[in-house]
């Protein structure tokens, strides 16, 4: 039987009213996922954004996006709704939404993605579970269940079965099965929530067993499975929970199918509001990778580097005439051409979606230290299931060879400036990161020789770095070679090892840093004009990099006023967006950002007190 989707029919003269709209799109979101795929759950439980089958996939859901009467979104309304409540369960990756009418009945939601150990394997199925239950009284809902294919162009073909629907596209086909009143799902019609009931919308595959067992089954196991997980991390004393969700966050970033690390899961956030400055995010840079790999590493979670290094060595052995891109596919495809779908409004209607990002065509040389950096303690920790050896050696080598040729040539830059070319003092120092991390691991080898090459190649760059960059005039260490202006990726200088931090070439370009580049807690990326004017916003990760230098510098008490004025920032339940406006605290850009929550993990345990304290 076939239904069209058009707009649904009227409740048969019944009266509805949903409440209050929900207002204009908001990153007051909640992730779900497995490290197969994610979703958005906005307050009021409505999911706004999914892509399948995988994080650069087509959203199914786009509201996110298209918050008009076109766009796709999987809604339970509450009749006469009055206020939400949401939270993640306790460190796990289950969101529970809890909706409240003005009669004092409520009901909750929860959702999640399955993700636990079966049949000797992981279970992380392409499969959304939503799950519904009244709290009080007998509340009456509608639910809306509204997929679309194609960037929102398509509507599905409506076929159901006895307890299933089947949403047809052209080359994706979605199955619900849920022992909800079927007609009243798919007619969007009115109805009394007497009991639990269960939704599972996932792949076009029967069911093998009852809805809610499978329902339970997928809670307990999935809740187990994070549990477990979290359980194992060495977190710092303080601010527990706030490490917990940003390392929950940064493995739902890994696409564990090839180890693929994205740096965030939507598309074409504005990075500030008219900016024009909307990318698309959904695909593995190598250098917001490391960072993730090594946040998580500190928290002695080294699966997830395990799962990298795979996608790693895969990327080194694919390149070309030794170029290797700064991003790639999840899959690791290579061409990812940037395309705007002008049929979506965009985030609050500012555009434009891209699809795809053309960064993918740069030359960013800092991306040769980012590989060797992101592997380099696989070959040095001992607690390892594959650890690296002379195999992975040789091909990091090819690396650095690489890295030997352009280190000192003249390419984007790690912030992706698309129409200027410099040769970026980033650029030069993440190229010595790689030359130093390679000398040291050869040393762990056993081969002299090798460490001796690369430790030459270390020294005469770091030689060269430190008067070619230095600008006299400003007493900082610029942006580029022979420039003047300022940007905050130099204050990974005192990160990657390559000056004391009390050097006072260093501690002067801190304060330039901070006289220039901040506001208040906030600060900005650099100062100069790049293809869209000057930045407005701050970008989140920058803030933390400076924290993290205070704390270096000695300037403890500051540091830590800074990251509580940061944490303040995140959402409501603990997530973190590329950017945000100091004026107002609002977040902007692609969300939830690995980069935003890498930090909040090294400056928690840069910051905290040590258990010795109380134990």
């Amino acid at each position: 039987m076939e239904l069209n989707r058009a707009a649904p029919p009227a409740a048969h003269g019944s009266r509805f009213h949903p409440g209050p709209p929900a207002g204009p799109a908001s990153l007051d979101l909640a992730v779900i996922g497995n490290c197969s795929y994610s979703a958005l759950v906005d307050r009021r439980g409505r999911i706004v954004w999914c892509c399948l089958p995988r994080f650069d996939g087509d959203p199914v859901f786009d509201a996110l996006l298209d918050d008009g009467p076109d766009g796709s979104q999987w809604t339970i309304e509450l009749e006469d709704f009055d206020h939400s409540e949401q939270a993640y369960d306790v460190n796990t990756a289950i969101v529970r939404t809890r909706l409240h009418d003005r009669h004092g009945q409520s009901l909750e939601i929860v959702d999640f993605a399955p993700r636990f150990r079966q049949y000797e394997r992981m279970f992380r199925p392409q499969t959304l579970v939503r799950r519904l239950r009244p709290l009080r009284g007998t509340p009456r809902i509608r639910v809306r269940l509204e997929p679309r294919f194609d960037w929102g162009r398509l509507a599905p073909t409506i076929t159901r079965g006895s307890h299933h629907a089947r949403y047809v596209g052209p080359t994706t086909t979605l199955r619900l099965t849920t022992n909800a009143p079927l007609d009243h799902v798919l007619q969007q019609q009115p109805f009394v929530l007497q009991g639990p009931m269960d939704f599972l919308l996932g792949p076009d595959e029967t069911l093998p067993g009852a809805v809610t067992p499978t329902a339970d089954q997928f809670e307990r196991d999935t809740a187990g499975w994070w549990r477990a997980w979290t359980r194992a991390l060495a977190v710092p004393l303080e601010w527990q929970e706030a490490v917990i969700r940003a390392a929950i966050t940064l493995k739902l970033s890994l696409y564990e199918d090839t180890g693929a690390i994205v740096a965030a899961m939507t598309t074409s956030i504005p990075e500030a509001p008219g900016s024009g400055r909307t990318w698309d995010y959904r695909y593995c840079w190598l250098r917001d990778a490391f960072f993730t790999v090594r946040a998580l590493n500190s928290l002695a979670e080294v699966a997830t580097m395990e799962d990298h290094l795979r996608w790693l060595i895969n990327v080194v052995a694919s390149e070309r005439d030794g170029h290797i891109q700064p991003l790639y596919g999840v899959g690791l495809e290579e061409r990812l051409d940037e395309r705007l779908a002008e049929h979506l409004p965009g985030y609050r209607g500012d555009g434009p979606v891209r699809i795809g990002n053309q960064a993918y065509e740069h030359f960013q040389h800092d991306v040769y230290g980012n590989i060797v950096l992101g592997a380099a303690q696989a070959f040095h920790d001992t607690r390892l299931l594959r650890p690296a050896g002379l195999a992975e050696f040789e091909r990091l080598e090819t690396v650095g060879r690489q890295a030997l040729k352009v280190c000192e040539q003249p390419d984007a830059g790690m912030w992706e400036l698309r129409t200027r070319a410099r040769v970026h003092t980033t650029s030069a120092l993440m190229s010595w990161a790689a030359f130093d991390r390679l000398a040291k691991i050869a040393r762990r080898l056993a081969l002299p020789d090798r460490e001796r090459h690369w430790r030459e190649n270390a020294d005469r760059l770091r030689a060269s770095i430190l008067e070619r960059s230095w600008c006299e005039q400003r007493r900082v260490f610029a942006e580029s070679y022979g420039g003047r202006d300022l940007d905050a990726g130099v204050l990974l200088m005192a990160e990657v090892g390559f000056l004391p931090v009390d050097d006072p070439r260093f501690v002067s370009t801190v304060a330039a840093l901070e006289q220039h580049l901040c506001d208040g807690p906030y600060m900005k990326r650099y100062e100069a004009p790049d293809d869209f004017g000057r930045p407005t916003t701050a970008f989140n990760i920058c803030s933390f990099w400076r924290l993290e230098t205070l704390w270096r510098l000695g300037r403890q008490d500051e540091a830590r006023e800074i990251f509580e004025a940061l944490l303040a920032t995140r959402n409501h339940v603990g997530l973190l967006s590329e950017d945000t406006d100091p004026r107002t605290g609002e977040l902007w850009g692609n969300f939830p950002q690995t980069y935003s929550m890498v930090g909040l993990i090294n400056g928690a345990v840069r910051l905290s007190a040590r258990w010795e304290s109380v134990i």
